[in-house]
Order: C-alpha cells, then sequence, then structure tokens
C-alpha cells in the first residue's frame, strides 16, 4: 500500500540479500543501482557496535514493486544463490 505521498510504506520492502560480506553488498547495490531498481542497505554500520568483526549480517531490501526483477537480475549476474527465500 502506497502512502498518498508515493512513498514506499514500511511493508512495501522485501529483503533481498543478507550476508557478511561486504563485496557482495557493494556488488549488489551496484547492479541494483545501474538497473535503477529502488533498495536500502541495512545495518551497514553496525560495525561500530560490533567492533568490526563481521558478525552482524547486512541487509539488501527492495521495494516490492522490482522485488521479481531484483531477483531476476542478481540470477542472470549468478548471484541467484545469494537470495534470500521468496516467502510472499
Amino acid at each position: 500500500m502506497q502512502k498518498p505521498d508515493n512513498k514506499p510504506d514500511e511493508d512495501d520492502w522485501r529483503e533481498l540479500v543478507r550476508t557478511n560480506d561486504a563485496v557482495l553488498v557493494s556488488a549488489v547495490a551496484a547492479l541494483l543501482n545501474a538497473a535503477y531498481i529502488p533498495h536500502v542497505v541495512l545495518d551497514q554500520n553496525m560495525s561500530v557496535l560490533e567492533g568490526s568483526i563481521g558478525i552482524l549480517p547486512r541487509r539488501i531490501l527492495v521495494s516490492q514493486c522490482c522485488i521479481d526483477d531484483a531477483r531476476e537480475l542478481l540470477e542472470d549476474a549468478g548471484l541467484g544463490h545469494e537470495l534470500r527465500p521468496d516467502v510472499r
């Protein structure tokens, strides 16, 4: 459901990838940016709390409207094994 100002509601985001690999997060974000797919990277700055040891995974969320395109993009890029299960 969209808010009247056409900004996505918090329920309109789906988790695409969860990983501890900072390089993978950068690669996925670059692919999504290039495809103009709305996304957000969560927990990126948690290293401050964890002491930079990489135990807390970073999550990439994609706007609900583009989840299928994002999943296809990652599969085509050979990253399908990194996708979260698609639970609807």
